[in-house]
């Protein structure tokens, strides 16, 4: 990135520290206030510092198309909400030149008891737009989000894709210097998603404007932006070409979840307490050959006899494609009507010679039909060239079955 290019956001040092654990309840009468000195003391010393970012920093230019990668926890919303003005870093300096239009979660800034187009205008005024500004845009607005029929609408009464559609048109269409979205591409239908990606394209290579991108979308950050920042426990762990970045970050974290589980008990009558990957040996492992397959073992616990419920898995490129859905109930139906109570280990073998090299995400859930318990992101692997002569390398396609030929001579 060229140094001429002016800077929309320069970040030096930046850090965020919480006090967590031990907190103090406020004493309402006087003896209350005497009996509970030592228990305050101890609940004082049990509090401690955690440090959601330490020392980031970075700069992004205008009209630069930039990503934010890393795990859960890793300090990716902290960041924004810096960069939102909504709180004030700890330490370190950060310096914003232009308009910040953010869309950090599903509506962001809309009052719910407003209507669809009393939100419209109340965000554009936030965002420091006149009137006649936003009435020029407005029919634009409307028309991207696809929400006309609901305009007069009070937002409460919104489904989530609606919400989400028309906070996204609002936050694109009102033309901020510089536009946030965290994981707007994780609500609405492929559709709607294509759309965003799009739009937030055209914002940054047709008009010019900074656009911050922060997702778990592998390939929507690769598609967007051209460079990124991943984090790391706080910290920045890589920062440069996107490419580059998101490959480092697929690698670190095949390496560091070779299993998964449960943070806590739920109260749902099934929960998948911990999740593994092994490889043919019985080892667990995060790295596979291709042509040697590897064992999905769930131990999941049903608190209560109960019926229709699911214990699956899903399979996931890194760029979100999903590849494979697979279940206990598949051959075995009996498992779906009905579930004894008690502690039980599931395992199902991949086969080999199936699946592609490359980094992949083993997604966990326990549910119904309608409802689900636990989906979440639970292991990252990697499938890995084979030991033998067939090569893989620059074979495209997700699946690489070796599939028999039989080739005959015709006389």
């Amino acid at each position: 990135m060229s140094s001429e290019r002016a800077i929309a956001i320069s970040a030096r040092g930046l850090g965020k520290t919480y006090l967590i654990g031990g907190g103090m309840d406020r004493a309402t009468t006087l003896g209350e206030a005497v009996w509970r000195v030592g228990d305050i003391g101890r609940k004082r010393a049990a509090r401690r510092e955690f440090a959601a970012l330490d020392e980031v920093s970075f700069d992004i230019y205008e009209g630069e198309a930039f990503g934010i990668v890393g795990r859960n926890g890793a300090g990716k919303s902290t960041l924004l909400k810096i960069l939102s003005r909504i709180t004030r870093p700890s330490r370190g300096r950060i310096e914003i030149y232009g308009r910040v239009g953010s869309l950090l979660e599903v509506g962001t800034g809309f009052h719910p008891e407003l209507t669809g187009r009393e939100n419209i205008y109340l965000n554009g005024a936030m965002l420091g737009m006149t009137r006649r500004e936003i009435r020029g845009k407005f029919n634009s607005i409307v028309d991207f989000s696809e929400t006309g029929d609901f305009l007069d609408t009070p937002v409460k009464r919104y489904s989530s894709g609606m919400y989400v559609r028309l906070a996204f048109a609002v936050a694109a269409h009102l033309e901020p210097d510089i536009l946030l979205v965290d994981e707007v591409l994780a609500v609405g239908d492929a559709q709607f998603q294509k759309r965003c990606l799009g739009k937030m394209r055209e914002v940054s290579q047709n008009d010019g404007r900074t656009v911050l991108f922060v997702s778990h979308n592998m390939g929507a950050v690769t598609a967007l932006t051209g460079r990124a920042l991943c984090l790391e426990s706080g910290r920045v762990a890589a920062i440069g070409a996107t490419t580059e970045v998101v490959r480092s970050y697929m690698v670190r974290q095949a390496e560091a979840s070779i299993q998964w589980t449960a943070k806590a008990a739920t109260a749902h009558p099934v929960q998948i307490l911990a999740a593994r990957m092994l490889k043919q040996d019985g080892q667990e492992g995060g790295e596979f050959e291709a042509s040697d397959g590897f064992t999905v073992e769930l131990i999941y616990e049903v608190r209560s006899a109960a019926r229709n419920t699911l214990v699956e898995f899903f399979i996931h490129t890194a760029d979100g494609v999903h590849l494979v859905t697979c279940g206990d109930h598949d051959a075995a139906p009996e498992r779906y009507a009905l579930r004894e109570s008690g502690t039980y280990t599931a395992r199902v073998t991949m086969p080999g010679d199936l699946l592609n090299v490359g980094t992949y995400i083993l997604r966990i859930n326990s549910g119904t039909h309608q409802t689900t318990y636990d989906h979440e992101d639970a292991i990252w692997f990697r499938i890995v060239e084979s030991r033998q002569l067939t090569s893989r390398h620059n074979r495209r396609g997700l699946v690489l079955p070796m599939l028999p030929w039989k080739t005959e001579e015709r006389r």
